[in-house]
């Protein structure tokens, strides 16, 4: 199997600033960004790994240099030696350095950093199989899988033995729902319309743009003015009618009682969820809308850091829907935990894709979810944003509102060579 000689991390930068795209409440003008890695082996440029952490710009930098504090714990290892005990690889990066722990514990840049390294190497065992993550996933046995993970400060909720359980009850009818995503794809939802930046006719060109496109499932931007908010979700009403899904995000900016108040000015355009509604890190105060609000939904997660915060969300009673980030938690191993934790306190799991590179990713954990974990797609849906997707070598594909399956072997995630030359910063073209 293949060695990592080397590990390369990229800034990478997109100014999607310029025409707002990516704009909410609380990050009025993104530059969608990439901690982009590499993984360097003995094969030269015939193997390599690829993975990314997705930031919106400034401090970008940051994350680079997180990657570069933690390549020494790659480099030099073997394909073989890594997979052969994948948990004990996941703690030992996360958490086996004792000075840079001081940064975390598995939170904040040094976990986002993790995850693009952790991620680059599910790539470059994916792509060593000749398969897809989410095949490469569903093909392992309960046990090969559990192995891969880490239960440290979870078993309360979950443990190893509960988790094979778990996977166990899926085994008969994995091929089944796998002709079934072939055939189907997977349902998603568009946020491409209702950025909080846009003008009132871009949002209408773009709602119907995405009808024509066969969606069903929108979602609006929130957390400004409230007057202006509901003459946004009046518009997107008037352009989707009564009948398809309409969504809200708040992106974190109102205290429990505002998000109350306002969400109950917000109800008249039935709303089927709110989005971080609160402070990502308030379990208790997520709790408190979802008693208060329902039967508006509560979901979030794309903020939350790790394996045990997500824990204490689903213990409260605190979401409707689990939004984990593919790129904020540890990489893939934890996300794996939290699909299992979710599928057992009967959480369907939708996971954020608002940013670059993250819809690569999402498509593979839901799918793998959908076959091997909660066998459902029931009430279940992918973000979709029509952002970036040119610059990937294998970028998702939508047919009426559905992900198709993805057969390229890897993650997803590795980019043109053209575009990570236009977009590295600050020296780009782009940023000329």
């Amino acid at each position: 199997m293949p060695r990592i000689q080397s590990v390369e991390a990229q800034d990478i930068r997109f100014p999607t600033s310029r025409q707002l795209d990516g704009s909410d409440a609380m990050n009025a003008a993104p530059d969608y960004s990439a901690t982009y890695v590499t993984l360097r082996t003995d094969t030269g440029d015939a193997l390599s790994g690829h993975g990314l952490s997705f930031t919106i710009g400034r401090g970008n930098e940051i994350c680079v240099a997180a990657v570069n504090s933690l390549a020494s714990r790659l480099e030099g290892r073997t394909l073989e030696e890594i997979i052969a005990d994948m948990g004990a690889f996941w703690r030992d990066l996360t958490s086996g350095d004792s000075q840079l722990r001081w940064l975390g514990p598995e939170k904040g840049v040094i976990h986002l950093a993790c995850s693009a390294m952790i991620n680059a190497v599910w790539d470059l065992w994916a792509k060593h199989e000749g398969k897809p993550v989410w095949k490469l996933l569903a093909d392992m046995t309960p046990e090969a899988l559990v192995q891969c993970l880490d239960f440290r400060f979870v078993t309360d909720a979950l443990t190893p033995a509960e988790a094979i359980a778990l996977l166990k009850r899926q085994q008969a009818g994995k091929a089944e729902r796998e002709a079934i995503l072939r055939q189907q794809g997977y349902p998603g939802y568009t946020t491409s319309a209702g950025w909080l930046g846009y003008s009132e006719d871009k949002m209408r060109q773009l709602c119907r743009e995405a009808l024509d496109e066969g969606w069903q499932h929108f979602k609006q931007k929130v957390g400004g003015d409230i007057e202006e908010d509901r003459r946004r979700a009046r518009i997107l009403r008037e352009e989707i009618g009564e009948s398809r899904v309409l969504m809200m995000d708040a992106n974190q900016m109102w205290d429990v009682d505002e998000a109350i108040v306002n969400m109950r000015r917000l109800a008249e355009f039935n709303p089927h969820w709110i989005e971080e509604p609160t402070s990502p890190d308030d379990i208790l105060g997520h709790a408190e809308i979802r008693r208060r609000l329902a039967p508006i939904a509560v979901a979030t997660g794309e903020h939350c850091h790790n394996r045990v915060m997500f824990k204490q969300l689903f213990q409260a009673g605190a979401l409707d829907y689990c939004q984990l980030d593919a790129a904020r938690l540890g990489g893939l191993n934890e996300v794996i935990v939290v699909l299992l934790l979710a599928a057992k306190y009967g959480i369907p799991v939708c996971p954020h894709g608002g940013g670059v590179g993250l819809c690569e990713y999402t498509q593979h954990i839901s799918m793998f979810d959908y076959i091997a974990v909660s066998g459902s797609m029931e009430d279940r849906l992918l973000e979709y944003v029509d952002h970036l997707h040119e610059h990937f070598l294998d970028p998702v594909r939508i047919r009426q509102g559905r992900y198709l399956v993805p057969d390229a072997p890897g993650y997803g995630v590795s980019m043109k060579p053209d575009s990570l030359t236009a977009h590295r910063f600050p020296d780009g073209s782009a940023w000329q």
